[in-house]
Formats: C-alpha cells, structure tokens, sequence
C-alpha cells in the first residue's frame, strides 16, 4: 500500500477504490485494517475534499458490511456541513439494516439542516417509513414524504416513484399505491413488482394475478421478486396448475435459480399437497438462503415428516446458517403435529439459551399445541400463565382445541372466557366451546353457548373445501346442491357410503352441537363440505391420480375417520389439507397417525 501520510488526491482516488472494491466484497477485516491506517495518518476525521471522499466511501462500507453505528462514526468524521450525498448514504445505512426509526430521524435532520432531498435519499426515506412497525409510524407519514417528493426536481423520477409505490404498498395503503402507479410516466420492473407484492401481502389475490398478467401484456422483464410474489399467490390460493406454469416460465428465463423463488416454489407445492416436488425443488436449488430452508422445514412439518424437518435443522446449521425465530417456529410446529413434548421442550429452551432468541407469542401458542394435543392441559395452562407478554387469541385457541379433543369442558370455559376478554370475535373460539360442551354430553351449556355468540353479534365462519381440475377451482360448502353435477356426488357418496359402513365405519355423532336424533346427527355429518369436494373428485379426477382437496377450517374427527374408510374402499389416494395439516389417506390410513 502507498504510503498515506501527506497523500495525494490521487493517491486518495485509489485509496478510496480500493475502498469501494472492500465493500463490493464485504471484506470487513481488510476494511477495518485500511480504516486504522487512516485514522493513524491523520486523515481521518477529514479535512481536505479528497479525504472527505475516503469518509463517505468509509460510511458505505459500514452500511454493506451491516455496522450502521460504524456508518454514523464515518460520518461523523465527514467535514461539515455534510453534502446531500452524505446524508443519503447515513439513511440508507440505517433503512438497509433494520433501523427505520434512525433512518426516518436522520432524514428529517437532513431538511432541518437545510439540505435539500435527493433521489437517493427520498427512496431511503421511504423504505424507512415502510418498515417501521405500524405503531411506531407517524398516520401521515407515507402522504407526507410523496407530498415532499412532488416540490422536488425528482417527482417523474422512476425510481422514486417506484419507492414510494412500494411504501404505500407495504403500508397497506393500496388505493394510494395503485393511484400513484397510474400516475407515474414512466414504470419499470420494480413500479410493477411493488404492486404486484402490495396486493399478494394484502391477500388480493386476484388483483395481484390481474396485474401480473397486465405486467407480461406490456412486456416488462420480470425479476425474482415479481415471480415470488405471484409464486405466493398461487401458494395461498392453492393454484396449483397456474403455479406450474410460473414455474415453468421462470425455468425458461432462469430465474428459478433464486432462492426467492425457490422458497415461494417449495411453499407452494407443500400447500397443494405435493411435498414430494416440494423436496425436489429445495434439492434442485443452486443457492439456498435462510427463507428457503425455512420453507422446506415447514413443509416437513405440515405433512408430518418430523424426522426430515430435524434432519434439514441439522444440515442447515452444518451449511453455517443460523436458525431464526421463524426456524423454531417451524421446529415447534413439527414437533406439535407429531406429539414430540421432549423434543418440543428441548428446541424451546434451545432457541433461547444457545441463539439468543426469545420466544414470542407464536413460539408460545405452538407450546400450548403440543402439550395440549398430549392431553396435558394443566401444564399448557401453567405456561400460558407464565408468559411475559399478554397471551393472544392463537394463545387461547390452542387451549381450546386441546379441550375439545379431551371433552374438558371446564377448562374450555375458563379459555373462552380470557380470549373473549381480550375482545376477540373469533366465531371459531364459540363453536370449540360449543362443540366441547356437546361432546361432553352438556348440551343445555352448548345451546346457551352458541346463544352467547348470536347476542354478542358474532356469525359462524362457513366452512369451505374445494377442489382444482382441468384449470377449475370447485367450492362446497356443507349440504350444498349447487354445484351442476350434484346429483352425481351424493349418489355416488351414498353407494360409497354403504361400502364405507359394510366395512365397519360407524358415524361419531358426538360433536353434533344440535341436541337432534342420532338419525338427523348423521344426515348433518354426510355431506360436510370436503365429503362433497372428495366426492367430485372421485367422478372427475383420474385413476392413480390423488385427490387434492383443501378446507379453511379444521377437518373434524368424524369426516377423518369416514375418508380414511373411503381410501379403503375406493383404493383412491385424498390429500386433504386443512387449517393445521396436511393429511394424506391411501388404504385406510391417515399420514398423521390419528394425532392432528
């Protein structure tokens, strides 16, 4: 290295390459030896123009090697006053590593200072004002910061407008977001990607795919970003065969490389009941990020493949990634589904103890689970009790599942009525208590239950399945005769019905809320939603092909039991998925063992 003392402005132009080169590669070591050497030759804090350059190269650095206190340090160390390049280095540090309270802060010292905003400072702003949590973010925040943008030379600029696009869409303002978007004279990939990812976070599924296909009529390019967004999309509606085609486009375009669109690729065909292709994505993947190992584990998880998702937990720490909460989150959830209290206990002192990550809420609620899935409700309780932070609902909600499946009816008064108090509406949370009364035999407490929920104005969730073929998405709700081949399904449940019970299935008229004969309890649970969707299926899916049917509420004990008898029967394979798991019957048996 040239000697520094008394450098040149040449010999500052290369030192200060030599810095960009450090930052492009990350090499905090490196950086930090050339940042003493500098210290040490009194160029630092800097005096001359040319060594103010070597501070503002020094604040990049620090921002891309993730120390945005050592960013402010270089900083601090520029001449004053400090240029509007400077400034938008010091916020954009801060917004790229999760500080959007100083970023926002650092902004407004700017204009305070009387430096006027920029088109790197503007976008940097607005990814700040994206991220802060909604508590912390001022209610005019997003208007305000477009409506400083609009008085500067950059109004037109593209990529300001994209970011302040891409803030209204993560802040949930979707109406300003796409009234922006029309405005904006020009749009490039990200104009688009941030609306497209605005409406698949808001769960407008359909707005997301309308503007996607808008996207590819204009011929834009899309990136990873676009193709994981609408990956998302399908995952959550469970468009398997509109998700497939993305897939396929991205392989044409390579752009499946991308552990974006990996991890969206491995969530979606886990959520169509595929984790079989699932796996082979995750295997496929030239380059894993954390999001995509997460993927997979939870994937492992929701099908019951406890062992695989321990098995993936080792290996991505082998290959030097370190788990996040939502890694032990996945860990718990596998743990739950297979009734593993021992190893669940283990991963919950695990993530606290070794990686310094407190559990929240979730981590909490997927505790509960599990010990109440074991019938161990006391020491569920005693947890909840003991948490730091007020249980939520999904707190209360595994509790009050555990005492549905254990008919402790006493219990589930006592959770009911704490997650009422914290002012839930949660029609779910009635019907558990309800049908936890009924199947406890007290039907006087489940009428005055379900009255309770009428009086407090709180309407039954309708439980949906459907079903996707040929490009079509078939919905049922219970005893619903509108589909135009109904006569065909409840014929054919019903002869499949005589075999199902010739075989020995008996219908659990238990949970039956209603106090009605055996006879009427009977007819109720025959035609429950997935039972229509299954029967569709067996007149309309192929021979050897599953049967993929997905329900929004929990498949109840009764229609478990029947479609495992109906695999039997049918010899057909139904992968069903509901709110908790998947569960695969081929031959009379369940993937989750009978424990969900």
């Amino acid at each position: 290295m040239p000697p520094v003392g008394g450098a040149a402005p040449a010999c500052a132009r290369s030192l200060a390459e030599l810095l960009v080169a450090l930052s492009a590669a990350r090499a905090l070591p490196k950086g930090q030896q050339l940042h003493g050497h500098l210290l040490k030759a009194g160029h630092l804090p800097a005096a001359a123009s040319s060594h103010a350059l070597l501070a503002h190269h020094l604040l990049t650095f620090y921002a891309r090697c993730s120390l945005p206190d050592s960013s402010l340090r270089a900083f601090l160390d520029l001449p004053a006053p400090p240029s509007a390049a400077a400034w938008a280095s010091l916020i954009s540090s801060f917004a790229q590593n999760g500080l959007p309270a100083a970023a926002f802060h650092a902004f407004r010292r700017m204009l305070a200072a009387a430096v006027p905003p920029t088109d790197r400072s503007i976008p940097s702003a607005a990814k700040a004002v994206a991220a802060a949590a909604d508590s912390t973010r001022p209610a005019l925040a997003p208007h305000a910061l477009h409506g400083l943008a609009t008085k500067t030379p950059f109004a037109a600029d593209v990529f300001v407008g994209s970011a302040l696009l891409d803030m209204y869409a993560k802040c949930g303002n979707l109406p300003d977001a796409r009234r922006l978007f029309d405005e904006m004279p020009e749009r490039n990939v990200v104009s688009w990607s941030a609306l497209i990812g605005g409406y698949a976070d808001a769960g407008m599924h359909h707005a997301s795919l309308l503007t996607f296909r808008s996207a590819l009529a204009h011929a834009v390019q899309v990136n990873d970003f676009t193709v994981s967004c609408i990956v998302r999309v399908c995952a959550a509606a469970t468009l398997f065969d509109l998700g497939a085609q993305v897939h396929a486009r991205s392989t044409k375009t390579a752009l499946d490389a991308s552990p974006f669109v990996g991890s969206s690729l491995v969530s979606l065909y886990s959520k169509c009941g595929l984790v079989d292709c699932a796996y082979r994505v995750f295997t496929a993947a030239s380059e894993r990020n954390l999001g995509i190992w997460n993927a997979v584990l939870i994937a492992s998880a929701q099908h019951g493949h406890t062992a695989t998702a321990f098995q993936r937990f080792t290996e991505m720490q082998a290959a030097g990634f370190r788990p996040n909460h939502i890694t032990f989150l996945c860990l718990l959830t596998a743990c739950s589904h297979a009734g593993l209290v021992d190893d669940g206990k283990r991963y919950f002192s695990l993530m606290r103890k070794e990686h310094g990550i407190e559990p929240q809420a979730e981590h909490y609620a997927a505790m509960v689970d599990l010990l109440g899935r074991v019938g161990r409700i006391p020491e569920a309780l005693d947890l909840i009790e003991s948490m730091p932070m007020e249980p939520p609902d999904s707190v209360w909600g595994a509790l009050l599942m555990a005492c549905r499946m254990f008919k402790d009816a006493d219990t589930a008064a006592i959770a009911a009525k704490r997650l009422f108090e914290t002012g839930s509406r949660s029609s779910g949370a009635h019907m558990l208590l309800s049908s936890t009364y009924a199947a406890a035999g007290r039907h006087v407490d489940a009428a005055l239950a379900r009255k309770a929920m009428r009086d407090a104005g709180v309407r039954k969730e309708t439980g949906l399945s459907w079903l996707e073929a040929a490009g079509e998405v078939h919905t049922f709700v219970s005893n619903c005769r509108r589909h135009p081949r109904s006569t065909e399904i409840y014929s054919l449940l019903e002869k499949v019905g005589a075999k199902m019970e010739a075989a020995g299935y008996v219908a659990d008229t238990a949970a039956v809320v209603k106090d009605v004969d055996r006879d009427e309890k009977r007819a109720t649970l025959g035609y429950h939603s997935e039972r229509l969707a299954i029967g569709l299926g067996l007149l309309i899916v192929p021979e050897g092909v599953p049967i993929r049917v997905m329900k929004n509420l929990r498949v109840c004990d009764d229609c478990h039991n029947a479609v495992k008898y109906l695999s039997k029967c049918t010899g057909r394979v139904v992968v069903l998925r509901d709110n908790r798991r998947f569960h695969r019957f081929e031959d009379g048996v369940c993937s989750c063992g009978d424990f969900w």
